[in-house]
């Protein structure tokens, strides 16, 4: 069976269309205006064995902050349409992932219920690109930004909202700011991988003693 889902979600601020494959091989196919999330996005993939595919704008003269927040609800609501009934998956996963001089923590629970910890221990200092790094933004009216590390939780907090579930995500030790929202999202995704898994001892049951869990595939209010 192919755990595949697709959404497109357009708002006054963002336009997002996204295609998840839970099964796939870690393939992203991405065109997206901020560098450093298409980057980011690219590692979950890979990391996580997810194939996504997403093509997104928004109104970058105001910040990043929107679209960044609609890609994670977007990416949330790929997860939870392509689980449907979570029937036969682990339910959860967690992941303990260095990189140099940092270590992250991810521990996630498809519950049903959406809660985010979050503690990246980020410096609020945007990082900052030469010219053709293709981390630097350009927008229509030429101005160029650089990356705002603190809508990386606004990702992570619009992804549990609609993906219903318990995400824990830290940093250990770090120094670089960007090796530490690195490592998390490489450390989400083998945590989601793990927990999204099936369990072949139990393929034919739902994870939970309620004997359901809950998905948000329609959240009123989140996706209009």
């Amino acid at each position: 069976m192919y755990r595949i889902a697709e959404i497109e979600r357009k708002t006054k601020e963002t336009s997002i269309t996204a295609r998840l494959n839970l099964d796939g091989k870690g393939d992203a196919k991405l065109d997206y205006p901020i560098g450093f999330i298409a980057h980011m996005l690219n590692t979950f993939a890979h990391h996580g064995l997810f194939d996504i595919e997403m093509r997104a704008k928004g109104d970058l003269e105001v910040d990043q902050h929107h679209l960044v927040e609609d890609t994670g609800i977007a990416l949330g609501h790929c997860f939870v349409k392509a689980l449907g009934d979570k029937r036969g998956i682990r339910r959860n996963g967690s992941c303990l992932f260095p990189m140099d001089e940092t270590l992250a923590r991810a521990a996630v629970d498809m519950s049903g219920r959406p809660f985010l910890y979050f503690d990246a221990q980020l410096s609020g200092v945007p990082l900052i690109s030469t010219p053709g790094s293709g981390l630097r933004l350009v927008t229509e009216s030429s101005r160029i930004h650089d990356f705002q590390t603190d809508v990386v939780e606004d990702f992570w907090q619009g992804f549990t909202s609609v993906a219903g579930c318990n995400l824990h995500l830290e940093i250990l030790r770090g120094r670089s700011d960007h090796h530490k929202i690195e490592a998390l999202f490489k450390a989400a995704a083998r945590a989601l991988r793990a927990a999204c898994e099936y369990d072949e001892r139990a393929r034919d049951i739902i994870p939970s003693t309620k004997g359901t869990l809950p998905g948000f595939a329609d959240p009123p209010g989140v996706l209009v």
